[in-house]
């Protein structure tokens, strides 16, 4: 009787059912990266039937060039349409040609699941390791929410700015390429949007969480969840809450001189060195194009300045320079600004 009852549970586990269901409501996304630490691949969620994706933000949306591959073999264009640095999410349009897709199955955000419980089994999908493009199927893991609660996390040397609670799970999820895939329950019903990679800020372990669709942030217009911020997106009335400093306090001193920000977005290449300073000591040279700094994305001359302006004097900054077509890391150490010098007294 035991074996007869084993054989027919066994024969009606629907992880099988729930993936070939999943995976058509998925995307492929392939984008800027590829450098050590950083992945140009991941995966977003379609919710809506023209082509509307939701993902986790991250330097990997900051191209013109970002490619979506369809569970049928399809490859359309992605454009980042907004993203919530708080929240951690983003939306991202797809076009085939100049028009969107139509058609296409899709999460509807309305019918998501309420909030998972400790003890509850799911199951997270994703495109770890890059396992998967054109019409692969993406991985598949089933486990349990181990707690829901507050992340104390930390990105390099950032802090994690979710102030939300997230599911905490069992199952090693969080692998690159893993980030912006669904968390479902086991019918299928979507419960959130598995992280970026983080480390706990306490122990220095790695975490594997999943962002709650219920989970809200405040906004500049009230408070804010994953729903409503792909509504808002989506109707083009999207304010993006701000995203805490990582310390506060005067910014250390670098020396480094950036070309003219002239341009909507200017690539961080350095003009010039001041001498004696930091940067000079670290061997820094004109022509180097800032890539990371701290393993976070820089795409743009304000970018870069944005991340420096929160650095302390005395932090140890690691910069990823492209230089002659490879890429060089270099560390250094921010000094206190220098007094300004003062003319004759009249």
């Amino acid at each position: 009787m035991t074996v007869v009852l084993l054989a027919c549970v066994l024969a009606a586990d629907p992880v099988t059912d729930v993936a070939e269901a999943v995976g058509p409501k998925l995307v492929k996304l392939f984008g800027a990266g590829g450098f050590r630490g950083v992945s140009n691949y991941g995966v977003g969620i379609l919710v809506s039937a023209d082509g509307l994706v939701l993902t986790a933000s991250g330097p990997m949306l900051d191209t013109p060039d970002l490619t979506a591959h369809l569970s049928d073999g399809q490859r359309l264009k992605g454009t980042l349409v907004a993203s919530e640095p708080q929240l951690d999410v983003a939306l991202v349009r797809l076009t085939a040609g100049d028009k969107p897709p139509q058609g296409l199955p899709f999460f509807d955000l309305t019918q998501a699941g309420p909030l998972a419980e400790p003890g509850d089994w799911v199951l997270g999908f994703g495109n770890m390791f890059e396992i998967a493009v054109r019409d692969e199927p993406l991985t598949v893991q089933h486990g349990v929410v181990a707690a829901v609660t507050k992340l104390s996390g930390r990105r390099g040397t950032f802090g994690y700015t979710f102030p939300g609670p997230v599911y905490v799970l069992d199952a090693i999820t969080n692998n690159p390429g893993a980030a912006g895939g669904p968390l479902t329950d086991r019918t299928g019903r979507l419960l959130g949007l598995i992280g970026r990679e983080v480390k706990n800020a306490q122990t220095e372990t790695w975490v594997n969480y999943a962002i709650p669709l219920s989970a809200t942030v405040a906004g500049p217009g009230g408070e804010i969840n994953v729903v409503g911020f792909v509504a808002a997106a989506t109707a083009g009335k999207y304010t993006p809450a701000a995203k805490p400093p990582a310390t506060s306090g005067p910014a250390g001193y670098h020396g480094i001189v950036l070309v003219p920000d002239l341009l909507d977005r200017t690539p961080p290449y350095v003009d010039s060195v001041r001498p004696d300073s930091p940067a000079a000591k670290a061997g820094l040279k004109p022509d180097d194009l800032i890539a990371f700094v701290n393993g976070e994305g820089v795409a743009t001359v304000r970018a870069f300045r944005q991340v420096l302006a929160a650095q302390p004097p005395g932090a140890t900054v690691k910069l990823d320079i492209r230089r002659g077509g490879g890429l060089v890391t270099i560390e250094l150490t921010l000094a206190n600004p220098p007094s300004p010098v003062r003319g004759p007294k009249r």
